[in-house]
């Protein structure tokens, strides 16, 4: 749980033959949430939740039939520690030989592993085949700024001075394709579809898509990501309601989808087209 050192990701790994636990490599948000000058002592201006879909789970029965299912996990934004994304995917690989009475069992070890390695209330949901022909696609609600024609210079850090706003009070719902990130440790791109919700002064389209593609060449975890977002935009703006919400497309069988809003609640989970 060191700035310096992030488990598993961009090292060699076997993958488990047992179910093992302990694979699952805990990173405090502190770390991250220190640039943006969030400090513990002072509460956090936003609630929030990371939402992932993991679509490469299975297990075998007490007789030794393979199962799957889809595992949607609910990491609230304010527990004192994420996982890394690599040490979860061997983690729940270590299930592929496990037998198992039952789904409900499954879900009980995922909630318990998952809660203690977060410090706080993880809950579990699983698809089993037979609602898999009932999954959708779903692009995120809002209009889409993607195709404003402009000069971009700007690929990294982000530019928070691009951010403007002015006028009369609205209420808007945007959304922009266009946002790319860089793995901190492995340099790999991360893809994401990024919707801004809000309420107050009317935040110029053009300076928030050159913002956005700002994050082009930048190395953040998708948490972290959109923590910036959500803070340089209330920084900058100060709107009177605000959420951030990005769907990243999957890598290893995970996708993240880290939501950070102005007011508590929950997001919906419409898989995209990339996903």
């Amino acid at each position: 749980m060191t700035s310096n050192n992030h488990g598993p990701l961009g090292t060699h790994s076997d993958y488990p033959r047992h179910y093992d636990p302990g694979l699952l490599f805990p990173i405090e948000r502190a770390l991250g949430r220190a640039e943006l000058g969030l400090v513990e002592t002072v509460p956090l201006p936003f609630h929030g939740v990371d939402l992932w879909n993991a679509y490469e789970l299975s297990w075998l029965d007490r007789r030794g039939k393979p199962m799957v299912a889809i595992a949607t996990l609910r990491v609230p934004a304010s527990s004192p520690r994420l996982v890394e994304s690599k040490s979860l995917k061997l983690y729940l690989n270590s299930f592929n030989q496990e037998r198992l009475d039952d789904a409900a069992s499954l879900q009980a070890r995922l909630v318990e592993d998952l809660s203690r390695a977060c410090g706080a209330a993880v809950t579990v949901e699983l698809r089993g085949s037979d609602a898999f022909a009932r999954q959708q696609l779903n692009e995120l609600d809002g209009e889409c700024i993607d195709s404003m024609e402009l000069d971009i210079r700007d690929y990294g850090p982000p530019q928070p001075h691009h951010l403007r706003c002015g006028g009369g009070e609205v209420s808007q719902v945007l959304v922009s394709h266009l946002l790319k990130s860089n793995c901190p440790v492995t340099g790999q791109p991360d893809w994401a579809s990024v919707q801004l919700s809000y309420s107050g002064a009317a935040i110029d389209r053009a300076g928030l898509l050159r913002y956005l593609v700002s994050f082009r060449d930048h190395a953040g975890f998708h948490e972290q990501c959109v923590e910036r977002i959500f803070v340089d935009v209330q920084r900058q703006c100060a709107p009177r309601r605000l959420s951030v919400y990005a769907r990243y497309t999957r890598r290893g069988g995970l996708d993240i989808n880290p939501w950070r809003s102005s007011e508590p609640g929950l997001p919906a989970n419409p898989r995209g087209a990339r996903q």
